[in-house]
């Protein structure tokens, strides 16, 4: 009898370099962050925080043209608690990178495992996946200073 049991591998450490003004990614620790293993390759891990960090820089270019029009160099600089040592501002930016990528990688569970076992496991990260989207769009409201709820009348 013989089988294959994949453990999730070990894993170079890399950092994604972002745009200057917003932090740089460090994949190791959105791994950890997130609950990734090793079966996760650098390759989709790259892919996925690529794609996130673009989403959330795009989501915040306004609120970046306003704070470079106000003299702050970068995301860290811009007046805020720091919490660890660290700007509170960054800490949500890198949350909401962190719970988008989380999001398209779980989202991507079933081409890891096409069995009726990875299906179901697939099933069962779905509430973690609207919870991983969930508190992107937190992180990213609570940086631009708005409230989580948007209410319309119709």
């Amino acid at each position: 009898m013989s089988g294959f049991i994949a453990n999730g591998g070990t894993v170079e450490p890399f950092v994604l370099d972002n745009d200057g003004w917003f932090p740089d990614i460090d994949a190791e620790h959105l791994r950890a962050a997130v609950r990734m293993d090793g079966s996760i390759t650098n390759a989709r891990l790259e892919v996925a925080a690529v794609a996130a960090m673009l989403s959330v820089n795009r989501e915040l270019a306004a609120y970046k043209a306003a704070e470079l029009a106000n003299g702050y160099a970068a995301l860290a600089d811009v007046p805020a608690v720091a919490i660890d040592g660290e700007s509170e501002r960054v800490h949500l930016y890198r949350r909401a990178v962190y719970c988008s990528a989380g999001a398209e990688l779980a989202e991507r569970y079933r081409s890891y495992d096409a069995t009726a076992a990875g299906n179901q496991r697939a099933d069962d990260l779905t509430p973690s996946i609207d919870e991983f989207r969930r508190d992107a769009r937190w992180a990213i409201r609570d940086l631009l200073g708005v409230t989580h709820t948007t209410v319309e009348l119709i």
